[in-house]
């Protein structure tokens, strides 16, 4: 498992299998690897396929996806070459979507509105350039999220490819241009990408399921141009992120902070919720952003305050919801989405 090793900025390049990669738990893969680390392995088919994990340090499946994927083929070559980039393994050691002072590695990638200037942002960027150099047959991020979801796959372009992609993970798509800076935005329109939710961390079953994905997408000649599934595909668009203001004190159930939202909220995630429903109490007049995909609040479109009560103003239908208040603060409390009838 020797090889040859390069450094860029912050960025390891190995063209092996460092020893223990495939036994390590997330916490102490720093320890194998040192740093962010892109291990570039060959295969029958050239275009590689680059698979992202780690990007939050907290989300595990995609290390133990990909531990299942080569540990199964230790004897006999790769049927495509891959491009395997493990991320925030600073964070991974603390068990943190990213670390106090950290930008988040999800949010630095090409065409970030900000911290794009930063060393991280750097390595992202030599990263990405040498993705696209060696015109990457597709791009996967594995992901985990902290509220109740379903598996479902996330694409910032209705190009055929792309849903085709997304189609063989799940028969639930979500199409989001909203965050610039992430991995599968930065590739739009110059690799097939997407990004797999793979529910929560800590999962042999989920673990299982993007084994699986990845492992189907290294054996195909070409990606489908439209969905391969039994059912049809269920297609959403995201309207805007939600954020709790950052001076707001935040509880869930707890009658004490200034926005005190439902204990149980991600529970309604990929439910179709209907006008009027409470969310939460507060009586600060703003105490949330929904931020559209041209940047603009439009709170205002989605909420009402009603005798404390914070209210929704029409159907949505709520994703990655958490009630985790560190993820909250770090990133956001979820993604409000409706139903596209057809691609």
């Amino acid at each position: 498992m020797s090889g040859t090793s390069e450094s860029f900025a912050m960025l390891t390049i190995r063209d092996s299998l460092p020893n223990g990669l495939l036994d390590c738990r997330a916490s102490p893969i720093g320890d194998v690897l040192g740093g962010p680390t892109l291990i570039e392995l060959g295969g029958q088919r050239e275009a590689p396929l680059f698979v992202s994990i780690l990007i939050h340090g907290n989300e595990d499946v995609g290390l133990g996806a990909i531990q299942r994927v080569l540990k199964a083929r230790l004897e006999q070559a790769l049927p495509r070459s891959l491009m395997l980039f493990i991320g925030n393994v600073a964070a991974a050691a603390q068990g943190q979507r990213r670390l106090d002072g950290q930008p988040d590695y999800n949010r630095i990638w090409p065409g970030a509105v900000d911290d794009h200037e930063t060393p991280d942002a750097q390595m992202m960027a030599q990263l990405h350039d040498r993705v696209v150099a060696r015109r990457a047959f597709a791009a996967i991020d594995l992901h985990n999220n902290t509220g109740r979801n379903p598996h479902y796959s996330v694409v910032c372009s209705k190009s055929p490819s792309a849903i085709g992609l997304a189609s063989l993970f799940t028969d639930r798509a979500v199409l989001f241009r909203g965050l610039p800076g992430t991995q599968t935005a930065s590739f739009s329109n110059l690799v097939p990408a997407m990004t797999a939710e793979c529910g929560k961390p800590r999962s042999a079953e989920n673990e299982r399921a993007a084994a699986a994905f990845v492992n189907r997408v290294l054996e195909l000649d070409h990606l489908p141009t439209e969905p391969e599934l039994r059912e049809p595909l269920q297609l959403f668009h995201t309207l805007g992120v939600v954020r709790v203001r950052p001076e707001i004190t935040l509880g869930f159930g707890d009658a004490g902070a200034e926005l005190n939202l439902d204990p149980h909220l991600d529970r309604l995630n990929f439910m179709q919720v209907l006008p009027d429903r409470v969310l939460g109490h507060t009586q600060h007049p703003a105490p949330i952003e929904v931020i559209d995909e041209d940047g603009h609040d439009v709170a205002e479109s989605f909420f009402s305050l009603t005798n404390g009560e914070l209210r929704l103003r029409r159907e949505v239908t709520p994703a990655m919801f958490t009630v985790d208040e560190r993820i909250v603060r770090q990133d956001c409390l979820g993604y409000l989405m409706e139903t596209l009838d057809h691609l």
